[in-house]
């Protein structure tokens, strides 16, 4: 039998590595990060427990890869979705869209993540990581930014403080409103993206008078 091609162990260890980061999504999803162990990941995975340790430094770095792949393919189909378009503003509206849905669909795997973030090793530059942001750049690009390297990061970081104030435990907003303040921000229509039922909410401070 004839050794395997340098592309084809490529391949294998992609796709190794692909299992891993969705059965981290899946199990913690389910159970929550403490309850989750690097041998249960590799047991889902169907793969070597001595594989997590290879592609991964612990097990938080390989949580917070996992999420970053799964935010970036939940907005790169969000971006994709029929009817396609490359209007800017259709897109940004998507991407707001995507990710306040993710805290809605995941509360738990998120809510990990973000605390994860906000500890001592904050983001991990994985290539999930590189992936979302490139995403998350094309988007600003698109939506006509003429400084990028100023508003992805704004961007980001209004993305971020939206996902924390959705699942902040005993006072969380409604999404609803972030989604409007959001639009606002950008001047974005309410019926772009995706909106949710229930049409826009109200003024956030009747006016006086």
């Amino acid at each position: 039998m004839s050794p395997r091609s340098a592309s084809v162990n490529e391949e294998l260890r992609r796709r190794s590595r692909e299992r891993l980061l969705q059965a981290t999504v899946e199990l913690v999803g389910e159970r929550g990060y403490e309850a989750t162990t690097l041998g249960d990941i590799a047991d889902r995975a169907g793969t070597a427990r001595g594989l997590v340790s290879y592609y991964f430094p612990g097990k938080r770095q390989l949580l917070q890869s996992a999420v970053h792949r799964l935010m970036h393919l939940t907005l790169e189909e969000a971006l994709e979705r029929d009817p396609r378009t490359d209007d800017g503003r259709e897109r940004l509206a998507r991407a707001v869209d995507a990710v306040l849905g993710l805290a809605r669909d995941q509360p738990l795997l998120m809510r990990t993540h973000m605390a994860g973030i906000l500890q001592a090793e904050g983001f991990v530059q994985c290539p999930e990581q590189q992936r979302l942001a490139e995403l998350l750049r094309d988007t600003v690009t698109r939506y006509g930014s003429a400084d990028v390297d100023t508003d992805y990061p704004l961007l980001r970081a209004l993305l971020m403080g939206a996902v924390v104030a959705v699942l902040l435990p005993g006072a969380p907003m409604p999404a609803a409103r972030l989604r409007a303040e959001l639009f606002q921000r950008y001047g974005l229509d309410w019926e772009l993206g995706f909106p949710p039922d229930g049409g826009p909410p109200g003024p956030a401070f009747p006016p006086s008078g």
